[in-house]
């Protein structure tokens, strides 16, 4: 039976503790498909970028602990219309933090500016998954200028909402600083206990939740907890009515185990209700990885996003 406490806690969880906590091995790489290259003449010790395909430019920035892996069905799929940039954050799934205990998020949103700026990109579409999707709205807040459109992909603008309308960033803060050192103590086996336990959550799908927990297992967990104190303590809804950048906002919902549609629709209606003209699009039967549950649903939406 659904309990209304349950989920919210689990939806918390899963958005704050693993909010994408990895990779989605049931997006497998396809026979014949273009190799993704790494991007010429850009180099930073942030962020990673992979290019493949031929058009016009899409930016695929992956969530928390998320390799760019969880985009590879997406890029093979566009390939042949659109160029492809596949984002990698230092510090997930494998990839070294070597900057110690400073911000996460910010910086990391920086590089990817900085990135489409040196890359000579005119104004890409931006698809971006959890924590992914914010930074696509945070970038769009910062450079209104250089941002074709943003998908925000089951991404809320401040996830601290998820413990409560009423919460603050100011009442977010302890339990966010909390969280860079939760991780920290934990051994391996208690780390992936736990990581099996909120992958439940996540996905439908058994395989796509295993390797949530490898991906999760390979990224630094300093850098998981710093990523998380900064989605914890950033509110974008401030700037949402000043923006004029198109702006799509897809969420899942699930009657079995996941949000209940009517929640979910009443929790990103009234989060979004500031942003001018977007757009809300729900798809059923999936949890936070809609483009694992439900990969013909979100590919449908892709491409309307991007105007085909």
């Amino acid at each position: 039976m659904f309990n209304v406490r349950s989920w919210s806690g689990r939806l918390a969880a899963c958005a704050l503790i693993a909010l994408s906590v990895g990779a989605v091995a049931a997006l497998p790489g396809r026979a014949g498909a273009q190799i993704a290259a790494p991007a010429p003449g850009f180099a930073s010790d942030r962020i990673s970028v992979e290019v493949t395909g031929e058009g016009p430019d899409v930016v695929l920035i992956p969530g928390m602990a998320s390799s760019r892996e969880v985009w590879r069905a997406t890029a093979e799929a566009l390939a042949g219309s659109y160029r492809l940039h596949l984002v990698q954050l230092s510090g997930f799934a494998g990839q070294p933090w070597t900057h110690g205990e400073g911000d996460f998020l910010r910086p990391a949103v920086a590089e990817i500016e900085r990135y489409i700026e040196t890359a000579g990109l005119e104004r890409p579409a931006i698809i971006g998954h959890s924590m992914g999707g914010a930074s696509g709205v945070l970038l769009a807040q910062a450079r209104p200028d250089l941002i074709g459109r943003v998908m925000s992909v089951d991404s809320l603008p401040f996830f601290s909402v998820l413990y409560g309308p009423d919460m603050t960033v100011e009442r977010a803060r302890p339990f966010a600083e909390q969280s860079v050192r939760a991780g920290l103590g934990m051994d391996d086996a208690a780390f992936r206990a736990g990581q099996q336990a909120l992958a439940q959550g996540m996905s439908r799908d058994e395989a796509t939740r295993a390797a949530m927990v490898d991906w999760s297992m390979a990224s630094d967990r300093l850098a998981l907890g710093l990523a998380m104190r900064d989605v914890a303590t950033t509110d974008l809804r401030p700037g949402l009515a000043a923006m004029a950048t198109p702006v799509w906002a897809v969420y899942a919902a699930d009657a079995d185990g996941g949000a209940p549609a009517a929640m979910a629709d009443a929790m990103w209606t009234r989060e979004y209700a500031a942003l001018p003209g977007v757009r809300l699009e729900r798809v059923d039967g999936s949890r936070h990885f809609i483009m694992a549950d439900q990969p013909e649903a979100f590919m449908a939406l892709v491409r309307a996003f991007l105007g085909e």
